[in-house]
């Protein structure tokens, strides 16, 4: 189901296409367990919806009024990758579940990965990674041969 409103495009992810996000999840990350509707919101925004409205519930609040958002976002379907880049919220909400391409940092790399940096690292990697200090989840990064893209949001970074 999808509808327009101000230019601005949300769709509730029907069976095949929760299917897929799941499937690629699972894949990644390990993830199986996903309770909760998909949102795409844009060409690749995915949000996880846990309330109790019915995906027509919402369409009527839509109407009414412009949704900014529905759920918690949780990541971006990258169409070229044909994969999953997971949020800092989304690492977060499937922490328990995670358990495929896990990067640890140490101290000094957590501190560089938070406040924007891109690591120079050779991860033996490739592809998305979930970074990991301690306990701690936080967000996606893009590994290569060389180094772990950073994609922390700049509004989100620590000044150090």
């Amino acid at each position: 189901m999808a509808f327009r409103k101000q230019g601005v495009r949300i769709e509730i992810l029907n069976k095949e296409k929760t299917r897929e996000i799941t499937s690629k999840l699972e894949e990644q990350f390990g993830i199986k367990d996903i309770n909760g509707i998909f949102v795409k919101k844009g060409r690749e925004r995915i949000f996880l919806f846990q309330g109790e409205f019915s995906p027509e519930e919402i369409k009527n609040i839509e109407e009414m009024a412009p949704i900014e958002r529905v759920g918690v976002y949780i990541g971006k379907y990258v169409d070229g990758e044909d994969a999953v880049r997971l949020s800092i919220e989304g690492t977060q909400i499937f922490k328990e579940q995670i358990n495929k391409n896990i990067f640890e940092l140490d101290k000094e790399q957590a501190e560089k990965w938070m406040s924007g940096q891109e690591l120079n690292i050779k991860s033996g990697k490739k592809g998305f990674v979930v970074m990991k200090y301690r306990d701690d989840f936080l967000g996606c990064g893009k590994a290569s041969e060389e180094k772990i893209t950073n994609f922390i949001p700049k509004n989100r970074r620590l000044k150090i």
